[in-house]
């Protein structure tokens, strides 16, 4: 509660915040609010939500709370207004003792994001404890022969209020015989004496009953009273003196039991029995006070009879009593004050509260964990206590307020790397030999969708055969996620596009759960013989994260695919028989014609063989020749080259028109076939260029070279031979220029850009053949760009054959 100035309103107006921010700086809490002990409930401390600056439509969905209950009960907030009021009856005294400052400190928490706030309300004293003393009755002996101003002492009461409350002041019940005197010594103690004012006579009245009043300084005051019964004794003109009236013993706490405390020394100036001197305890020695300690009458040693400890108690006084033998004893007195010293002996205490578990792989630094309170119930550098953690965790303490602190995350968490972390708070006290605790929290680290799902390979590579049976399986495909639960659950599915004009998916599959990839159909390799594809992992996080892996397919060649022999003709069909005019003035080894074959296969099923077979001739001389044995004939084609050239020197023997029926043969199980006819002609020399040239003339449609060949033939029949001179001139050049174009445009090397439709490139030796087929071209699918055409070669280690470079070889 705060009190406001008579006078000015402004400065009323003003005073609670300077008060505020004077507390604040007095303190280390974030706020400081005071209230009076004993206030009911729903007494209003501090509008506490203002004060934070915390909007009143936040208070709710940030779920603001008190998080501690360091006070229990006491204390609580309103959600809807923000405001701090008193919950329970707050008594002072129970809460914190004789303590001069007395709070309770609350945390408050407010989340999303998550706030902490330290709020410290002062609880003030207010006079609700009387004086007591601890006797209802003080008794005293006093010998009649003491001298005025002689001093007894008595006992005071106590407060358990503090402060001003607490200031007691003492008044006597009116007599002429006594008076009082109080004095304070240095621990802040009353000593109150009983000051004879005038001699005592014994025979006029053997007993003063007074009463002592204490009076405490609270408004309104309170009073407490004791009764004091002075026994008038008769004799002794001597007591015994203390050389001392007050004894200062500083001793450890947790002395053992019989260690000596302080061993008093009394005179007396009396004889004999009267000099004789006895130690006791004073009546004023409270229970508590002689279960610690005992005195030996005899000596005055004062010795530890029971356990000592400072936080229980740090200060003893210690009335003691000397007394002589006398029948009529006299008495001296004297205090001592055994002041404890604190060992370090009590470790200190660690409690973790408000755990905000699990934490989340992701959360920023600064995060807060957990709270953590220590407490040390010594004191001075026994009760200091620092904290530290385990080493290697990414945590770290921040001191909040005094003893309080909240585990913070110091650097980022990877939860693939570590799940969860044993963190160990140890408090180590300033004492010597220090002291330890520990407390143990288990940080579980939650899993976030921070991984893609990453594949056992960087690619595959599959072959399979063409022609395979739909459905068959290629490879399995596997993915693994560095995550947990959902975020570690794949699935697999193609990354579509476009093969040529058809969808990916058309080819193959991939199951979403096993990752098993499968052929959807038949493969043919000449028209794929690459499948390049990419199948794509994504785990079920959210956001979902993905990889993508290539996965290459050769397919592999099967031999379905017969050889083909090309056309001689321009467009023409290779079945088609054109004549080929040979010189019978050819030698021995001389290239006639050569059969040209591709296969649409690849490697040994595209390797081509040729053979010579046996073929009707058209008269019976033919035939006659050809039962003859094929020792007789003429021809021989090359194994692997198609080349048709002469055995030996033709003569007048062999046939004029020869059909020669050429087997053409893959190298794949089972071996293709195919069959090409070659007719040939024999002529005598001059007529073989003629006839070269005419039948080049016809394979061409060049229609007036015909016409020229008739009009030269007309002209012999003449026999101008001017005439004849002239044209076989103009003729020899026509054919030469005939025969050159069309080997320039019917060799290999320039069937590309001269030779009508789609040509082909064929390459042979003795030893093989390699061809790149143009009819069928064979693909390879790798993106979305146009197929690639491919090139088969195959180049065994044999020896070479002959080879001619004759101009009127002819392809069939």
């Amino acid at each position: 509660m705060v009190y406001y100035p008579r006078g000015d309103p402004g400065a009323r107006r003003l005073l609670p915040w300077l008060l505020l921010l004077a507390a604040w700086r007095a303190g280390s809490a974030q706020l400081r609010y005071s209230v009076p002990e004993e206030a009911q409930h729903g007494t209003f401390v501090g509008r506490l939500a203002q004060d934070l600056g915390l909007p009143l439509a936040e208070l709710v969905p940030r779920l603001f709370r008190v998080a501690s209950r360091a006070g229990g009960d006491l204390l609580e907030v309103n959600v809807q207004n923000g405001i701090l009021f008193v919950n329970a009856r707050m008594d002072r005294e129970a809460l914190c003792g004789r303590s001069a400052e007395c709070s309770v400190h609350l945390e408050v928490v407010v989340e999303r994001p998550l706030q902490v706030f330290h709020v410290e309300v002062e609880v003030r004293d207010v006079n609700d404890n009387p004086p007591v003393f601890s006797r209802q009755e003080q008794r005293l002996f006093i010998l009649e022969s003491r001298v005025p101003d002689s001093r007894f002492p008595l006992e005071g009461a106590s407060d358990l209020d503090v402060g001003a409350n607490a200031e007691l002041r003492y008044k006597l019940s009116a007599n002429e015989y006594f008076d009082l005197d109080v004095k304070s010594n240095e621990e802040g103690t009353d000593f109150l004496k009983l000051v004879l004012k005038k001699p005592l006579d014994r025979e006029e009245s053997q007993e003063h009953r007074l009463v002592l009043i204490a009076i405490d300084g609270g408004r309104p005051e309170l009073t407490g009273t004791v009764q004091l019964l002075i026994n008038v004794l008769d004799a002794n003109d001597n007591a015994p003196e203390f050389d001392k009236s007050i004894y200062n013993v500083r001793l450890l706490e947790n002395a053992p039991n019989g260690t000596l405390v302080i061993q008093l020394n009394a005179s007396d100036a009396d004889e004999g029995i009267n000099k004789e001197i006895v130690y006791f305890f004073s009546n004023l020695v409270l229970d508590d006070v002689r279960s610690k300690f005992i005195i030996n009458s005899r000596t005055g040693e004062i010795r530890v009879n029971g356990e000592l400890d400072y936080e229980d108690c740090n200060l003893y006084e210690i009335n003691i009593d000397a007394v002589d033998r006398s029948t009529f004893p006299l008495s001296g007195h004297c205090k001592v004050i055994v002041k404890l010293l604190d060992e370090n002996d009590n470790a200190p205490q660690l409690d973790i509260t408000s755990r905000f578990l699990p934490v989340r792989e992701d959360a920023p630094v600064g995060t807060v964990i957990a709270l953590i309170t220590v407490s040390d119930r010594d004191s001075g550098a026994n009760g200091q206590v620092s904290c530290a953690l385990t080493p290697d965790v990414p945590f770290r303490l921040l001191s909040t307020f005094r003893n309080y602190y909240s585990l913070v995350l110091e650097s980022g968490l990877d939860r693939e790397l570590v799940s969860g972390y044993g963190v160990v708070v140890t408090a180590r006290d300033a004492g010597s030999p220090a002291l330890r605790a520990s407390a143990s929290v288990w940080v579980e680290v939650a899993d976030v969708n921070d991984n893609a799902p990453a594949f056992a390979q960087a690619e595959y590579t599959v072959f399979v055969r063409e022609n395979n049976a739909p459905g068959c399986h290629l490879v399995t495909v596997s993915a693994r996620d560095a995550d947990a639960r959902e975020n570690a659950r794949v699935s697999y599915s193609l990354v579509e596009r476009r093969v040529g004009e058809r969808l990916l998916s058309s080819y193959v599959s991939v199951h979403a759960e096993s990752g098993r990839v499968h052929a959807l159909q038949p493969l043919d390799r000449e028209e794929l013989e690459l499948l390049r594809f990419e199948v794509s992992a994504r785990d079920a996080g959210v956001p979902a994260l993905g990889s993508n892996v290539t996965l290459q397919v050769f397919v592999l060649d099967e031999n379905d695919h017969a050889p083909w022999v090309l056309p001689r003709g321009a467009g023409g069909p290779a079945s088609e028989a054109v004549p080929v005019w040979v010189s019978r003035s050819a030698g021995a080894g001389h290239v006639v014609a050569k059969v040209r074959a591709v296969d649409a296969d690849a490697g040994y099923n595209a390797w081509l063989s040729y053979e010579l077979l046996a073929a009707p001739n058209a008269n019976a001389n033919g035939a006659a020749a050809a039962a003859s044995g094929g020792a007789r004939l003429p021809f021989r084609v090359g194994l692997y080259t198609g080349e048709i050239s002469t055995t030996r020197s033709l003569d007048e023997a062999d046939l004029a028109r020869q059909r020669l029926l050429v087997l053409v043969k893959d190298h794949g199980e089972p071996a293709l076939t195919a069959t090409a006819t070659v007719l040939l002609s024999l002529v005598d020399g001059g007529q073989a260029a003629a006839a070269a040239a005419a039948a080049s003339s016809s394979r061409a449609g060049t229609a007036a070279a015909a016409a020229a060949a008739g009009g030269a033939a007309a002209l012999l029949d003449v026999n101008a031979s001017l005439i004849v001179a002239i044209c076989a001139v103009s003729s020899l050049l026509v054919l030469t220029l005939v025969v050159w174009t069309a080997l320039r445009c019917w060799a290999p090397a320039a069937e590309g850009a001269c030779g009508p439709g789609q040509p082909a490139l064929v390459c042979a030796s003795a030893v093989g053949s390699w061809s790149c087929s143009q009819r069928r071209r064979q693909r390879v699918s790798g993106g979305e760009g146009a197929p690639k055409a491919d090139l088969m070669a195959f180049s065994p280690g044999l020896p070479p054959g002959p080879t001619s470079t004759d101009t009127d070889n002819v392809s069939v």
